[in-house]
């Protein structure tokens, strides 16, 4: 898995364009004026303002990282400068970076403001250049920390934890998770004045990159993570759309897709189809990796 997983951090393009299907979001004639500004899935589209917003960019996990470094800030730059500059719309970044080296989340609920000012900086700036950020709030794989740091913090703590998907189950990561989305949702960006919740900067929020729960293949686990994460991103800050993170794998509910098109009938714990049914989530993804599978 090692090398999968230097392949899906170093991987530089995601589909965000082709890859985000847009599903029904309910929101009320009312609602949507009074939150124009901010990106919305409306049918089979997503519209800013009230007219069709057409999504490409790319992935670049690392802007936050490099921007909080004076050293390493230009290439946060330089990335957003050359996004512009071909015209893209959106961009999807970690605002995460859970222990470790330059960590925004040093432990449970200490933030390292530097770095938190690096993600400051990068909101600002692509403000400035009239791009959009989704940004995603953990990981799933070790990279930044992820759901492994939270198990390993809990237990820390002294709590029993048999796996790394207790990340899903337990109360106290689920804690942990809970307390990081509202560090991050109502942030007051020192740049601009604005928290991030009121920030029409944001495209909207990705629960976890690339979530799976491989303890339990049935999906139930992570059904009820999703329901739970996604209705309390959205008690703090109804204004974003919320989406999952998912690679695209499908699950239970469609056994004959799982056998058909999973690659080699591969299961993750994941269930595309009912996954992103999940009210509180807008939009679905997935990501490709065509030289993989």
């Amino acid at each position: 898995m090692a090398s999968r997983r230097a392949i899906l951090l170093g991987l530089a393009v995601l589909s965000l364009a082709a890859a985000a299907f847009v599903r029904t979001a309910g929101h009320g004639a009312g609602e949507l004026a009074g939150n124009a500004a901010f990106a919305k899935a409306s049918g089979t589209r997503f519209t800013l303002g009230g007219r069709p917003f057409y999504s490409n960019g790319f992935n670049a996990y690392w802007l936050m990282y490099m921007a909080s470094d004076p050293a390493d800030r230009s290439k946060a730059t330089a990335a957003l400068d050359e996004a512009a500059r071909v015209g893209a719309t959106l961009v999807r970044t970690w605002a995460f970076s859970d222990g470790g080296y330059r960590a925004l989340q040093v432990s449970p609920g200490v933030y390292n403001e530097q770095v938190f000012r690096g993600l400051d900086y990068v909101i600002s700036e692509a403000k400035k250049r009239g791009i959009h950020l989704i940004l995603s709030l953990v990981n799933n794989w070790d990279g930044y920390g992820g759901k492994k740091q939270y198990v390993q913090w809990a237990r820390t703590q002294g709590h029993n934890l048999n796996s790394d998907d207790d990340f899903f189950t337990n109360s106290v990561t689920k804690g942990f998770y809970k307390n990081h989305v509202k560090a991050v949702l109502t942030r007051v960006n020192k740049i601009t004045g604005v928290a991030y919740k009121d920030d029409p900067t944001i495209f909207a929020w990705e629960l976890m990159n690339e979530p799976r729960c491989q303890s339990d293949l049935s999906g139930k686990a992570l059904q009820a993570w999703i329901t739970e994460m996604a209705g309390y991103v959205k008690s703090v800050d109804p204004n974003h759309m919320v989406e999952i993170g998912l690679e695209g794998f499908y699950g239970e509910s469609t056994p004959d897709r799982t056998h058909k098109f999973n690659p080699g009938g591969y299961a993750v714990g994941t269930d595309f189809i009912s996954n992103n049914l999940i009210p509180g989530i807008d939009f679905a993804t997935i990501h490709s990796y065509p030289d993989q599978w």
